[in-house]
């Protein structure tokens, strides 16, 4: 199996592991394997304040967002559950 090669903003990034993203439209970005190649997932808006620590909050989001079955690591919605 051939092994991949990050190119672009995942160059020199760990797979896998959020990174904030500062002056960009989102909040965070993540490098995942997407088969073959490695691509960027951009989630969070930059604007607001993640508040998980207040157990109402965390709930409506986690809730809100279907956090019980986020879907694959390719997707937004997969990292934005698992930071809150």
């Amino acid at each position: 199996m051939a092994k991949k090669k990050a190119s672009g903003p995942c160059k020199g990034k760990k797979l896998n592991k959020p990174f904030r993203t500062p002056g960009k439209p989102k909040k965070s970005a993540v490098c995942v394997s997407d088969g073959a190649k490695i691509k960027i997932v951009r989630f969070g808006d930059p604007n607001m304040k993640i508040k998980k620590n207040i157990p109402a909050r965390r709930k409506s989001f986690r809730a809100r967002h279907n956090c019980a079955n986020p879907g694959p690591k390719t997707k937004a919605r997969y990292w934005s559950c698992k930071a809150w």
